[in-house]
């Protein structure tokens, strides 16, 4: 697979699934990641947000990175989310990463901290410098309090050959104009929200790191592609049925809730890891709601 094409199509951001004892269930994730790729994906995005990353501890990470790349056995790249509360344990893992047969990374700000361009920067740096795998950046203003602007990242795209891609979740469209204005098609861009992924591919994403995928995927790589050959008006009847169920991924509790989707169309179970809850009340009312509406209308693909 060339690097190029790493960065094209559908890359479920994938769940981790839990046991009832709390364990990261190896046996489920493999399974899991294979019923993906069947279904169109072009590779798996682990330990990201949706992945709960924060709560992993590393060797987890390690555990669930080794899997993954056995499960595929080739057939797609295992491309991990690369995040810690320091840049050195980052970058530790993103050359574990490497080791374990990784093919690409994710490269986040870290957690929790966040301050300017200068530290930020510096922190990007170093995880992509870590080693030659190709690069996507994600920008996530909303989760991570670190917006990545298009002259940032031009600017890293400049001094590393290995940066070949954005994740662009700041919420705003027009970030892909910027993008391309500056960069041409120097990066790939990807839609990181469920809910712009017809817009995104509108204004040139050529790539969806997607949250619902886990639970609907075959449903997920015929939007994308509608979206890609055909434009918004081939992708409008499915995008129209799809809609009230991406948007659980722009919420709070987006992990909770995808999860509950998974569990819904027998695609998982909706555990997951204190702090975190399954939803409860009338947030749970509201979803089921949504859930089962678009369980009962689901158009065939």
């Amino acid at each position: 697979m060339s690097n190029v094409s790493m960065w094209h199509g559908v890359l479920p951001a994938i769940t981790t699934p839990f046991t009832a004892d709390d364990q990261v269930d190896h046996v489920f994730l493999a399974k899991h990641a294979k019923q993906m790729i069947d279904a169109g994906c072009r590779g798996i995005v682990p330990l990201g947000s949706l992945g709960e990353a924060a709560t992993l501890s590393f060797e987890e990470k390690l555990d669930i990175l080794r899997t993954l790349v056995k499960a595929l056995e080739g057939r797609a790249p295992v491309i991990p989310g690369i995040a810690a509360l320091s840049t050195r344990e980052a970058v530790k893992l993103a050359k574990e990463a490497k080791a374990i047969g990784c093919g690409g990374l994710m490269v986040l700000p870290p957690y929790v901290y966040s301050t300017d361009w200068r530290e930020m920067g510096a922190h990007a740096r170093a995880v992509i410098a870590a080693t030659d795998l190709p690069c996507m950046l994600y920008n996530n203003p909303v989760a991570y309090k670190t917006d990545f602007a298009p002259a940032q990242i031009a600017e890293l795209a400049a001094e590393f050959p290995n940066l070949q891609a954005v994740k662009e979740s700041s919420g705003d469209v027009r970030r892909f104009a910027g993008i391309r204005a500056l960069l041409g098609d120097r990066l790939q861009l990807l839609v990181g929200m469920d809910d712009a992924i017809v817009e995104g591919v509108a204004m040139g994403a050529v790539g969806w790191i997607a949250g619902l995928v886990n639970a609907y995927p075959k449903e997920s790589v015929k939007l994308f592609e509608l979206a890609r050959d055909g434009g918004p008006k081939a992708a409008e009847s499915l995008y129209n049925w799809f809609l009230p169920l991406l948007r659980l991924d722009t919420v709070p509790t987006f992990v909770q809730l995808i999860k509950l989707v998974q569990e819904k169309t027998g695609m998982g179970s909706e555990r997951v890891r204190a702090p975190r809850l399954p939803v409860a009340g009338a947030e749970r009312e509201q979803a089921l709601k949504i859930i089962d509406h678009a369980i009962a209308i689901k158009p065939a693909v």
